[in-house]
């Protein structure tokens, strides 16, 4: 984690109420996870919630649509100083659970995962981040993590995602780009 990253964030204004914004968004499995627990840590002793879009989603067929729940349920009570939440999708069950986690007007709040960092979310944000890999990196993560049977699933996913990153332009809009291929 590079210590400019933090060093801009911080000295960026709030502009989700009283919390910082930072979107990471990119392609699946170009590291927007890791990256984001690698922010949480390095902001040390400052508060951090951190949402995984993934969480938000209503199955595979719902990629991109997921962003009204979280402006609705995360992002605009935040804005307000109250605590978000959400039920966590069941992607084993498919379908959303019951089990409640607040997400809390912390200092700095990070989404992170797949359109996160759309124009929806720009005006709100301190810092955009767009983590990208090497396509045979990406596709050998997601053979890692998801496995074998789901790369048909997958191979849609990253046919869309790509339409949406060049309708929406996120990569060359982000105030970083960040190689997670390492």
């Amino acid at each position: 984690m590079a210590a400019d990253e933090v060093a801009r964030l911080l000295a960026a204004p709030p502009r989700l109420g009283r919390s910082r914004l930072v979107l990471i968004d990119g392609p699946s499995g170009a590291g927007k996870t890791f990256h984001a627990a690698r922010l949480a840590q390095a902001l040390g002793e400052r508060s951090v919630s951190v949402v995984h879009t993934d969480d938000l989603l209503d199955g595979w067929d719902d990629q991109f649509t997921y962003w009204p729940r979280l402006e609705r349920q995360v992002l605009a009570p935040i804005r307000l100083g109250a605590p978000g939440g959400y039920h966590p999708y069941d992607w084993h069950l498919r379908r959303f659970g019951t089990e409640w986690v607040t997400v809390w007007p912390a200092e700095v709040v990070i989404v992170e995962g797949v359109g996160s960092a759309r124009a929806q979310g720009r005006a709100w944000a301190s810092l955009t981040v767009f983590v990208d890999a090497p396509p045979a990196v990406r596709r050998a993560r997601s053979v890692l993590r998801d496995g074998p049977a789901m790369q048909p699933v997958l191979r849609e996913w990253r046919r869309r995602e790509s339409i949406h990153f060049a309708a929406d332009g996120t990569a060359a809009l982000a105030d970083l780009r960040i190689d997670g291929g390492g």
